[in-house]
């Protein structure tokens, strides 16, 4: 089977990811469509791929591909996710905080035949999370640490006048739960989201994050308490050249977990 996969969104993330599946970074797959919020300019950057794919407005998508992945801005997460879902596509969001304030779509997904493919992101350690929730679970947390230039122009910080700019130290800006923390951090902390689907929900998952101007690369720590086990597990993440919110690892996180869907054997659960 081929996956046509379309892309939402062409920013730092999009575009690369968009150049790797061009490129044939996973077989059986080909770039059928993609949107962004300037069609014109989306037109022009996929115009010197080898196989430049179709341009279109975010709700055409699902016509045109098996999978919708969505690099789209927090804000319009509904207009890339609810077509997908009603077309009954494979969604795969890599704005996992609003989808916590749109799990109406799960059971959307039960009548549609829609699957929602959550990657692994920036994070480390959900294969292990998951086994331990087929358990039980009694603790998770999460540090994340960045250099202020990644947790710039966040809501949370504008709206309590935090001011991360010439800090000579870690400062910590928030602590609170899974679901606070996405929307404090639309576009810094989608792996406290992950995380919280995969263990024990967004309300019980404890997450801390620090403005950290002595690191150079975003730091996540994730602490588990179970009755399988105990684990600590932390990942350094290189930021992305154009976006330093995000990481490099997460277009390769798509790109594995696109392979997952065509290749013939694969490990971790």
């Amino acid at each position: 089977m081929t996956l046509n996969v379309a892309i939402a969104g062409l920013g730092a993330i999009g575009l690369r990811l968009a150049k790797m599946i061009d490129s044939g970074a996973v077989e059986g797959t080909k770039l059928s469509a993609v949107s962004a919020r300037d069609l014109a300019r989306a037109e022009d950057r996929v115009s010197g791929l080898n196989d430049p794919p179709r341009v279109m407005t975010l709700r055409e998508l699902p016509a045109h591909a098996n999978v919708i992945v969505e690099c789209a801005p927090a804000s319009v997460f509904a207009e890339v996710a609810r077509p997908a879902i009603e077309h009954g596509r494979i969604f795969m969001p890599l704005s996992v905080g609003a989808l916590l304030e749109h799990m109406d779509l799960v059971d959307e997904a039960v009548h549609t035949g829609a699957r929602i493919v959550v990657p692994t992101g920036a994070l480390i350690g959900l294969d292990t999370v998951r086994a331990m929730a087929v358990g039980e679970i009694t603790e998770v947390r999460l540090l994340t640490r960045k250099p202020p230039a990644g947790l710039q122009g966040a809501p949370y910080l504008i709206e309590n006048d935090i001011d991360i700019s010439n800090l000579t130290e870690a400062k910590r800006v928030f602590q609170g739960n899974a679901r606070a923390a996405a929307k404090a951090f639309p576009a810094n902390v989608n792996v406290a989201a992950a995380l919280a689907l995969a263990g024990i929900g967004p309300d019980k998952t404890e997450v801390e994050v620090w403005a950290d101007p002595t690191v150079d690369r975003n730091h996540q720590t994730v602490t588990i308490r179970s009755d399988a086990g105990e684990a600590t597990m932390t990942i350094a993440n290189i930021p992305s050249a154009e976006n330093p919110r995000t990481g490099r690892i997460v277009a390769q996180s798509v790109i594995a977990a696109l392979r997952r869907m065509t290749a013939p054997i694969t490990a971790g659960t």
